[in-house]
């Protein structure tokens, strides 16, 4: 039995009980508009050679791109709370996916590197609206089971960052940038349509005509939390890595392992595949083992293989290298179920909205801090510290109280 014959049977047998009542469109769509969102969204660090070409910049202005495009996206994190509290989560994911399809398509056209970094910011907000609404509207659709819609989500989307930069590794070198870029909008547009058709309309939280600072201090209160400290530290660090990580994964490659585009490309791809299963199997085990020990064993198998990379070679090690970093992104289902559940129902949306705000932001610095470290001659060193950083997220991880515990 082939590696990808078992993962869709893991898929299959994860997301049986996600099926019926018409759930199961609205899981599907959900999950393709992520596909589609985080694939461009990581598309973006294969075609910067070509885009560094197109408008004369180094590591450190790219990396900065990289970095608006996050931390954009973190900035719209807390308004797309509050204005899923105000209007609804489903306005605020189709908003998102109609954003999405108008900034790609600009940003394929961009004449000047100010116009493109602009756009790039598009990009940011549309993500940026979709990031915490897709998460509470699964609580909602699935009160029951959300971190295994939330686990498949993530999953899917990982498999779209992982299927695009391939796609986009075999056709930037025939059609350039541009071209492979603007492919994905007619896929957003037609997500967008299906979600529209789909998606149902939840609850909005019951609005109470409290004053500006009431809800202020309810939503610090909320995240006033050692369970949602902690969650939220953790994560920021794992972020930071990941987006430090992605950011540079293929240029390093190329540059510091001499392996061919293509190649990087498809091994920056396996990072997605491995992450994948991670993310499936990862909600899973939640269930079964709790949300500590499964914290701490994903961060804690994902430190070895960053601090080995710089001392590999060849292009076999390198790759299960690559397969073993991306066990990391098996704690994004599990710290997104855990922080919102640790959040009190009346504040949940603007609280993790906010909470998202944060920690997109300071993460955002991470492609800026592996790319000024790799114009100074210290990529290797980089890869080096981002694993450190893993290290102390395990640290962290390992001090998460449970959800059931008293504050």
């Amino acid at each position: 039995m082939t590696i990808a014959v078992r993962l869709k049977e893991r898929i299959e047998h994860a997301i049986a009980p996600l099926r019926g009542d018409g759930r199961g469109w609205a899981l599907v769509a959900i999950a393709v508009g992520w596909l589609l969102i985080l694939g461009t969204r990581i598309t973006i660090p294969v075609l910067l050679p070509g885009i560094k070409a197109t408008f004369d910049i180094d590591n450190a202005t790219a990396g900065f791109t990289i970095t608006v495009i996050w931390a954009v996206y973190g900035l719209s994190q807390f308004p797309a709370g509050l204005l899923s509290n105000r209007i609804g989560d489903r306005k605020v994911l189709l908003a998102s996916l109609a954003v999405m399809t108008l900034s790609i398509a600009a940003l394929a056209a961009a004449p000047l590197f100010g116009v493109f970094l602009v756009t790039a910011a598009l990009v940011g907000v549309g993500n940026g609206l979709y990031g915490p609404t897709r998460g509470t509207l699964l609580s909602s659709i699935y009160p029951d089971n959300d971190s295994a819609a939330i686990g498949f989500t993530l999953a899917v989307g990982s498999l779209g960052a992982a299927a695009l930069p391939i796609l986009a590794g075999a056709a930037v070198s025939r059609l350039g940038w541009r071209a492979t870029i603007a492919g994905a909008v007619p896929l957003l547009f037609a997500t967008t349509v299906l979600a529209w058709r789909v998606v149902p309309t939840t609850a909005i939280p019951d609005a109470t005509e409290a004053s500006t600072r009431r809800r202020l201090r309810g939503l610090l209160s909320a995240i006033n939390r050692r369970r949602v400290v902690l969650g939220v530290g953790g994560k920021t660090i794992r972020v930071f890595v990941f987006q430090g990580l992605t950011a540079f994964l293929p240029t390093y490659l190329i540059t510091v392992k001499g392996i061919d585009e293509v190649t990087a490309s498809v091994l920056f791809a396996t990072l997605f595949v491995s992450g994948a299963a991670a993310q499936v199997g990862g909600g899973r085990a939640v269930t079964r083992f709790g949300n500590r020990l499964v914290l701490v064993a994903l961060a804690a198998v994902s430190v070895l293989p960053l601090l080995a990379l710089p001392f590999v070679s060849g292009l076999v090690p390198i790759t299960v290298v690559i397969v073993l970093a991306g066990v990391q992104l098996g704690i994004a289902p599990v710290t997104n179920t855990y922080i919102i559940n640790a959040l009190p129902p009346a504040e949940r949306n603007g609280a993790w909205g906010l909470l998202r705000t944060g920690y997109f932001l300071i993460a955002s610095t991470g492609s800026v801090f592996v790319g000024v470290l790799a114009d100074e001659g210290y990529f290797d060193g980089a890869v080096l510290i981002l694993g450190g950083l893993l290290a102390v997220v395990a640290i962290i991880f390992a001090f998460l109280p449970g959800l059931s515990s008293e504050e």
